[in-house]
């Protein structure tokens, strides 16, 4: 049996934030050996892809970690993606996560890429050299009008050349293990990481969870209940409690974990250090 796989997702610095910050972050994962490690990437303008390609570059090259970039398409025309594609080569990437993107507000999409299956058919025709990544929606996609249909999307989106999953994030194993059943009886037969956030917020926990139509199981309400004014507690708790889904995720057989890091490097390691030994036994 092959052993899971261990990745992590960084961000970019914020727009007011000193660049060098992403160097803490990078720093303060040394020595974790993540298969690979992806950069979010913003709504579309020229420097989101730039700093983008730049952070992978960075990965590859001073920290010798694989790097997946991420690529939202809703709002670029061909030219667009073709330029951020020229930029992921040059920083040689790994891959690319193939994505539609947000919608956002005042802005219209360009209407070239209106599904994340279009960005995955012109980047395997365009850029074959490019391993290409898809997102995954556990508790069906916020947009979809059924569960169901979301999966069918899922499909069409493997089937034009996505050879790698990573989930949205959820709170209860149980929600994934059913969108891994209904997945696998879809025939879509490629790994599959699971994304998992640690809580380490109240409010950021209810935002993603509203913004993802994520459900917050009991369990986890408990947490926020007892310890959501106390940041460190509550960081203490959400180390535990993602610890707890990994392990348990482990033991079913999951291909991967995806570690959303929210460039806190101190609560990854902290994690890590309580999941090491599970992805070698």
């Amino acid at each position: 049996m092959t052993a899971p796989l261990f990745s992590l997702e960084v961000f970019p610095p914020k727009r007011n934030a000193p660049v060098g910050t992403i160097y803490d972050t990078l720093d303060g994962l040394e020595g974790l050996k993540p298969a690979f490690i992806s950069v979010t990437y913003g709504t579309g303008k020229l420097k989101d892809r730039t700093a983008t390609a730049r952070i992978a570059n960075t990965i590859r090259a001073e920290y010798h970690i694989p790097a997946v970039a991420h690529l939202t398409a809703q709002y670029l025309d061909k030219e667009a993606v073709d330029e951020a594609l020229d930029m992921f080569a040059a920083a040689k990437v790994e891959g690319v996560l193939a994505l539609r993107g947000d919608k956002v507000e005042g802005q219209e999409p360009a209407g070239v890429f209106d599904h994340a299956s279009d960005l995955v058919s012109y980047i395997r025709a365009t850029r074959p050299e490019f391993k290409v990544y898809g997102a995954c929606y556990p508790e069906g996609h916020p947009q979809a009008p059924s569960f169901q249909a979301d999966i069918d999307n899922l499909k069409r989106k493997v089937d034009a050349g996505a050879t790698h999953l990573i989930s949205q994030l959820f709170y209860d194993n149980e929600d994934f293990y059913r969108f891994l059943d209904a997945a696998r009886a879809a025939g879509i037969d490629v790994p599959i990481e699971a994304g998992i956030m640690p809580v380490t917020n109240e409010k950021s926990v209810r935002r993603m969870a509203a913004m993802c139509s994520s459900r917050v199981p009991e369990s986890l309400e408990r947490i926020l209940n007892k310890w959501g004014y106390d940041s460190y507690a509550l960081t203490d708790a959400g180390i535990n409690y993602a610890s707890a889904q990994i392990s348990e995720l482990l033991a079913h057989g999951v291909n991967g974990i995806h570690l959303y890091s929210m460039n806190k490097p101190a609560v990854t390691r902290r994690i890590w250090r309580n999941v090491e030994v599970l992805f070698r036994s």
